[in-house]
């Protein structure tokens, strides 16, 4: 689930039926659909993964953090704290 597409083909942005998105390089579990939310980014957006060992996190600017697979490093973009859908929360 490796997902980064600004040419519109991000296939998980508006998909919401319940299940669990995992890393398309090894599988690892990595978010749940209950955590996932509508957001105007291109991207799907969740507010928390699945486990705490499903991604690993490395600072790149203040407020965001660069985020891979917890499993096998593939890269899956970024959290940005304090940008979820309530006061607080993260948006992955």
């Amino acid at each position: 689930m490796s997902f980064c597409s600004f040419l519109g083909g991000e296939v998980f942005r508006n998909h919401f039926q319940p299940g669990i998105y995992v890393c398309a390089k090894c599988g690892h579990e990595l978010f749940s659909s209950r955590s996932k939310y509508e957001h105007s980014s291109p991207w799907p957006a969740f507010t928390e993964t699945i486990h705490e060992d499903s991604v690993a996190k490395r600072l790149e600017r203040p407020g965001a953090l660069k985020v891979s697979c917890g499993k096998c490093g593939n890269g899956l973009g970024h959290e940005f704290l304090n940008d979820g859908p309530q006061r607080g929360q993260s948006r992955f």
